[in-house]
């Protein structure tokens, strides 16, 4: 199964930059989408049927035109769960999880913290998170979580680790809530096959900074350890610019 995460930067102006054939031609089975910023009346969704995605399903947030979540799949899934149950996180529709026989896809959001009352929900959402991930491998132990975490984990994925280390995004809390989000069970599968440094997944349209690399490594597929075995190719795919993310790709048997 190929499966694609990008944060898109709002479906409909995505859509505007050839997005379908994009798409199409990258083939994924399952696409997961974060900050669509639209309702589902909003999108083109014929668009994606027409591409062969028959099975869509959108989580977005109550305030319009604001983040929001989908996955987007060739193949039907057993099941779709909307956001988490924990009130505090699921307003801004964040998480949406699809599940494919013993395997589960989730599509997550992770608030950035753009300043001292967003860093506080960021700190909040990623608590809550990482305790609801425990629970819910407890029944669901072969776990995907891709999307965009909006944090660097470590220096070598961000191009100014020591300018940078006093900015959301990289901050040393931030870095150390990856630290245990992946002693809890996870594994970076990028980092499975690519340890260079310079491999980014977000850059600020500022400054030339992607002509330059000057980027940030935020979109990760992240798989409970009991996956290991099965992610056979993690890739960044930097040549899609319909964002200022890129889109990240995984295989997994």
């Amino acid at each position: 199964m190929k499966i694609i995460s990008y944060n898109v930067n709002g479906i409909r102006a995505a859509m505007k930059k050839e997005f379908i054939a994009w798409l199409t031609t990258a083939n994924p089975d399952v696409l997961c989408l974060q900050e669509i910023k639209a309702q589902e009346d909003q999108i083109d969704t014929e668009a994606f049927k027409a591409a062969g995605y028959e099975y869509q399903y959108y989580y977005s947030a109550q305030k319009k035109g604001y983040s929001g979540t989908a996955i987007i799949s060739k193949i039907k899934p057993d099941h779709v769960e909307y956001g988490t149950g924990i009130e505090t996180m699921d307003f801004e529709g964040r998480n949406i999880r699809a599940d494919f026989g013993d395997l589960s896809i989730m599509s997550m959001y992770l608030p950035s913290g753009t300043n001292d009352e967003r860093l506080g929900f960021k700190f909040e959402y990623m608590e809550q998170f990482l305790e609801y991930s425990k629970e819910l491998r407890k029944e669901r132990p072969n776990l995907l979580v891709c999307g965009d975490y909006n944090i660097c984990h470590k220096a070598i994925d961000i191009h100014n680790p020591v300018g940078l280390k006093k900015t959301s995004g990289f901050l040393p809390e931030e870095r150390e809530w990856m630290d245990r989000f992946v002693e809890s069970g996870f594994i970076d599968t990028f980092r499975m096959f690519n340890q260079e440094p310079d491999q980014y997944s977000w850059w600020s349209y500022r400054g030339g900074s992607r002509v330059r690399n000057k980027g940030w490594r935020l979109d990760y597929h992240m798989v409970n350890d009991s996956l290991k075995d099965r992610v056979k190719r993690a890739v960044i795919l930097s040549e899609a610019v319909h964002s200022d993310h890129c889109p990240v790709m995984v295989e997994i048997d």
